[in-house]
């Protein structure tokens, strides 16, 4: 029976879940497993693995073969190299504390790699934030100085009004204060005129 080691969707509509999973080669993609080896979750960045190591190199001695992404994650995790210095050991080219020895320093150096992955993401995430921090604050600002030129221009033109509204009123006056003494000299004239009859009478 030939056996793959391939993804098993799961999850909903837009984000995906799988499980790496052993199954018979002729089965649906989401169909009947053999054994489930672990999970894979690509919603996350990075991506998160759980794999059973010591299943997944069984399942590859045993002569499964993985499908391409499958051998991609098999590889991130281990699984491949530890697969083929298992089979040094099984030759004599290795003994088994040297294959220890040498996985041990591979995964120090993967989880080296791993951290400064997520530190480098974390650090452009946290420059995004900054960034669009910045970007926000000077938008309040230009907002803010707005508001104020928009107040400083009604405050200005209400003044203006004020303004012409006292200049009007000052014109009105000046308009009538000349009549009026006019006219008081027109009374004046009159009342000298009416003395001068009366004294001719």
């Amino acid at each position: 029976m030939p056996v793959k080691i391939r993804l098993q969707r799961h999850g909903k509509k837009g984000k995906p879940f799988y499980w790496i999973v052993a199954a018979d080669a002729r089965s649906k993609r989401d169909g009947k497993l053999l054994e489930k080896i672990g999970t894979y979750n690509p919603n996350t960045n990075p991506a998160t693995i759980n794999l059973n190591l010591d299943d997944a190199v069984k399942w590859l001695q045993n002569g499964a073969q993985p499908t391409d992404t499958a051998r991609a994650i098999l590889s991130y995790k281990g699984a491949m190299l530890k697969n083929h210095l298992a089979g040094g050991v099984r030759k004599g080219a290795l003994t088994e504390e040297q294959a220890e020895e040498k996985f041990n320093a591979w995964l120090e150096e993967k989880a080296k790699q791993v951290s400064s992955k997520e530190g480098d993401l974390a650090k452009a995430k946290a420059d995004a934030k900054a960034k669009a921090f910045e970007v926000e604050k000077e938008a309040n600002e230009k907002r803010k100085n707005a508001a104020a030129e928009a107040e400083n221009e009604a405050i200005k033109a209400e003044a203006d009004a004020k303004a012409a509204e006292a200049k009007a009123a000052e014109e009105t006056v000046e308009e009538e204060a000349p009549q009026t003494i006019d006219d008081a000299a027109q009374e004046a004239s009159g009342d000298s005129k009416e003395e001068t009859s009366k004294e001719e009478e």
